[in-house]
This record gives structure tokens, C-alpha cells and sequence, in this order.
């Protein structure tokens, strides 16, 4: 349909034109047909900035996991030839995952996982929160110092943490026990018995609540000085300003680095591999990662290996998943 004619301004013949509706039709056929050249050129410029970071994590992070799925689904069967007979890869399924879930020593691994983990982040948490509202008290003294103090044992490798704490663990050289032995005081031996949770969460905690601390203290530093110098108006002290104020606004870093200490607690090895050399208590299935390590390396089982990895994984991911839906349930609720 032609709308009504208007006269050319330029030499003053009737000239048609298309409705409003029909001229916005033929743009969008004409967009639909083509993507301009400047936005061409945006989306290159884009995806040949992601490609060394897609590339990345990739090799790093995608390869490594499909090639342990495909490792956990085959296994290693002797042909024939008696004690010569070579060894040929052969599909089993889930066979290797009913194994590891059939072998005693994974689930004993597990609860002493579980056992450390409950012992460990409670108690980083706790002290984490403490320090850094310790670190954000408005008259703190050497502020810079502390915090570079608390941070600095988190850029200490683990293995070397591990080594200078097992050495004050051994009562014969540490110098802690002969300082406690000349006073009288006789302290346990943190390397036996049930002990052994004890010595390794000193040290993971020594190591990691620095990092955890700063996350939870750069939180305290957005929140919004008009708020806290309210509150010391109204009346409060620093302890209910504290409680009232600062915890509630500190939640999601507190979650965050809950779940990074979780996470980490779950992927312990370097601490306890380390400290077996020191301490007869921590054997080769210990946790569940250096029982991994064994069958991988010692047994020269990677099928098994990668199976217990992929449940330990999965294990991991639930468990994250479990936490973030929790926060952001209880957050629906409270904008409720």
C-alpha cells in the first residue's frame, strides 16, 4: 500500500512513500541481511582478545578433565602369554567407579577428610572475621604492618610451611618442647594418635588466613563510613557496631571465602604428604588425594586413579553448588 504523495522540495513533482510500519520492516530485513562493518570488526577484535584465554583454559582445564572422564571408563586387562603378556586397554564402563566406591580405604579417607574439614573451616573463618575486624578498629596502631604480618605466611609454599612446622612437632629438635620441658610442662606429641589433625590444621591455617582475612577486610573497607559513624552517634560501641553493622555486611565475603576454604580443605595433599616423613600416623590413603596418588603412581592404576578424582571432583562441585544455592536462598528471604 502507498501512502499518501508528497511533493519533492526540489523541483515539486508528487513523490510516494512507504508507511512508518513498512519503513522499519525493510530496515530490520536489511540489518537481518548483514552485520554492519564496524561491528564486524568489534566482534573480531573481541574474540582475538578471549582466544589466548579460551586457548588456556582449554589445555589447562578442559583437555585434563575429558582425558580423565575417558581414563576412568577403560581399564587394563592382561592378554595371554602367562607372566609376559602385555597389558590392553579394554572399555569397562563405570567398573572403575564401582571399585573405588567398593574399596574400604576410600571411604575411610573421606570420613578423616571430613574429620579435618569440620576442624578447619569453622575455625579459619571464625579467626579470619576476627582479624580483619581487628585490622578495621578505627584506632589501630601499625595497620600496614599487621596487615602485610597476617598476610605474608599465605606466600610461603605449603611444603615448605609443612617442613619448618613438622620440625617443631618432633619433640627431640623442636624448641618449643625443650622450652616446655625445662618449665615443668609436658606437651604432647602432635605428630601421633589423633593428634595429627591438630598438626595439620595448624599449619593449613597458619598458611591460608591471610588470604582469607584481607578478602574479608577489603569487604569492611567498602562499607560506607556515613553508616558506622551513625551508629557511634546513636550510641553504639564498637562491639555492637561490630555485630549489627560490619557482620551482616561482610556475608558475601564471608561466603566466598568459606568456599574457598572448603574447596581447599577438600584438595589437601602437600601438607600431610610432607609430614608423613616426620610423623608414621599419616600413611599413603590418608586423604583421599594421596590415595589417588598412590594407585596413579605407585600402582600404576590411572584408571582407577581418575575414576576417585572424578568422584572427588563431582563431590567438590555438589558441595559448592549446595552452599551458593544456600546463600541465595536466604538472601530471597530477607528481600521478602
Amino acid at each position: 500500500m502507498i501512502s499518501p504523495e508528497r511533493v519533492d522540495p526540489r523541483g515539486g513533482a508528487p513523490v510516494a512513500t512507504l508507511p512508518a510500519p513498512a519503513a522499519e520492516d525493510a530496515r530490520a530485513g536489511a540489518s537481518r541481511r548483514g552485520i554492519s562493518p564496524a561491528r564486524r570488526a568489534q566482534y573480531t577484535a573481541a574474540y582475538a582478545l578471549l582466544a589466548p584465554a579460551l586457548i588456556l583454559f582449554a589445555i589447562a582445564f578442559v583437555i585434563p578433565i575429558g582425558y580423565s572422564v575417558w581414563l576412568s571408563v577403560f581399564g587394563l586387562e592382561s592378554g595371554g602369554g602367562g607372566a609376559y603378556a602385555t597389558r590392553e586397554e579394554t572399555f569397562v564402563g563405570l567398573g572403575n567407579y564401582v571399585d573405588v566406591l567398593a574399596d574400604p580405604t576410600f571411604w575411610e579417607s573421606l570420613l578423616r577428610l571430613a574429620v579435618f574439614s569440620v576442624l578447619l573451616v569453622p575455625l579459619m573463618m571464625v579467626t579470619s572475621i576476627l582479624l580483619a575486624l581487628l585490622l578495621d578498629l578505627p584506632r589501630v596502631r601499625f595497620g600496614a604492618f599487621s596487615r602485610m604480618a597476617i598476610f605474608l605466611p599465605y606466600g610461603v609454599p605449603s611444603v615448605i610451611a609443612a617442613l619448618m612446622w613438622g620440625f617443631l612437632y618432633v619433640p627431640e629438635v623442636s624448641p618449643v618442647h625443650q622450652f616446655a620441658s625445662g618449665l615443668g610442662v609436658a606437651m604432647p606429641n602432635l605428630l601421633t594418635g589423633d593428634w595429627i589433625y591438630v598438626a595439620l590444621v595448624n599449619v593449613v591455617l597458619w598458611g591460608n588466613i591471610g588470604f582469607n582475612a584481607v578478602i574479608i577486610y577489603t569487604s569492611l573497607r567498602s562499607l560506607p563510613r556515613e553508616q558506622i559513624d551513625a551508629a557511634r552517634i546513636d550510641g553504639c560501641g564498637e562491639a555492637r557496631i561490630a555485630r549489627y553493622v560490619k557482620l551482616p555486611h561482610i556475608v558475601p565475603a564471608t561466603v566466598l571465602t568459606g568456599l574457598f576454604a572448603m574447596i581447599g580443605a577438600l584438595q589437601i595433599y602437600s601438607e600431610p604428604t610432607t609430614l608423613a616423613t616426620l610423623a608414621n600416623g599419616i600413611h599413603s590413603t590418608f586423604f583421599p588425594l594421596m590415595r589417588i596418588y598412590r594407585d596413579a603412581f605407585a600402582h600404576d592404576d590411572l584408571n582407577t586413579a581418575a575414576a576417585a578424582s572424578i568422584l572427588l571432583a563431582l563431590a567438590t562441585v555438589l558441595l559448592s553448588l549446595l552452599v551458593l544455592g544456600g546463600r541465595q536462598l536466604a538472601t530471597r528471604r530477607e528481600a521478602r
